[in-house]
């Protein structure tokens, strides 16, 4: 093999790998919301409503994915003058502009294509969730509160996309418990960043309209309207009857330490500015979530009505 060859290889291994950190592999939990309308549903016994949960989730990391490297194009300068963010691939110029794009405009086409081929309407939620990200990455991430509110609006996207894929009506509730739990991580996210950055308001203009008292009141009102949304959705008479069990109450607890421990993270160890990494990383945090999804899934495993 000639050293052209090699290099070339090389060059194309190099941008490939450039790619995929840019697509953000470890944001990818995210879309785990994805099977939250299975799990309730209590379709995890069939596997054609699995394959198809599974190809949504797919399909929501490959819009993510690009989402993201359309945001680090957008953003490299501020990128670059930040301790962490200029590792990027293309903060760092290890991936250059030209690559990048064409990557991005390959997942969204792609990605998009195949979501109205697998079903119109959840393809109409994969399209409106490009458009939310590309908004609020253009534009919207500069607007107070509305910031905010958009993070919390991809959540619920991908709520919705995972009960339309498999055809089952998707509850006020989960929508309600998904909206306050994600405002509840945007805003640790953002009380961590203007806490930690020493030039915080040149990384990000928007954290000029905030300040820690501010976001503090409002993690402050969003924290106890999750744990009392989460608690009456536990004992509400509609979701005993619809999931076939009168014991989800019992999976309160787990929320109440998660919650508990997540600010404990954010104020005490300085975490929250990934949530993902803070889950990934905080091992009593893991184990809680985790036995909180195994709690769930035993509860449902009894007889009854399907619904989410």
């Amino acid at each position: 093999m000639s050293k052209a060859t090699v290099e070339a290889w090389t060059w194309r291994a190099s941008v490939l790998a450039g790619i995929v950190v840019s697509m953000r592999p470890r944001q990818w939990i995210k879309n785990l919301v994805v099977f939250a309308a299975l799990i309730f549903a209590k379709k995890l016994g069939e596997p054609d409503l699995v394959l198809r949960a599974a190809a949504a989730f797919a399909l929501f990391c490959a819009t993510s994915g690009a989402v993201y490297i359309v945001n680090d194009l957008f953003d490299v300068d501020r990128d670059r003058r930040h301790p962490i963010k200029s590792r990027r691939p293309i903060a760092s110029r290890a991936l250059g502009t030209l690559p990048a794009l064409t990557a991005a405009i390959l997942l969204l086409t792609g990605s998009i294509m195949a979501g109205f081929a697998l079903f119109v309407p959840f393809g109409a939620v994969l399209l409106t969730y490009v458009a939310i990200n590309l908004v609020y990455s253009f534009w919207l991430k500069e607007v107070v509160i509305v910031d905010v509110m958009l993070i919390a609006a991809g959540f619920v996207l991908r709520a919705v996309g995972g009960g339309l894929i498999i055809n089952v009506p998707i509850s006020h509730w989960l929508v309600m418990c998904t909206i306050l739990l994600s405002l509840f991580l945007a805003l640790c996210k953002r009380r961590q960043e203007l806490d930690s950055l020493e030039d915080a308001h040149g990384h990000r203009t928007i954290l000029r309209e905030y300040s820690l008292e501010y976001i503090d009141q409002m993690i402050n009102v969003v924290t106890p309207s999750t744990l009392v949304a989460y608690v009456l959705y536990s004992v509400s008479p509609e979701v005993e009857e619809n999931l076939g069990t009168h014991h989800l109450y019992l999976t309160v607890p787990f929320v109440l330490y998660g919650i508990f421990r997540y600010l404990y993270l954010v104020h005490r160890k300085g975490g929250g500015g990934s949530p993902t990494q803070t889950l990934l990383t905080d091992r009593p945090l893991l184990v809680c979530v985790g036995l909180w999804a195994l709690t769930v899934v035993l509860l449902l495993s009894q007889t009854g009505r399907s619904g989410s």
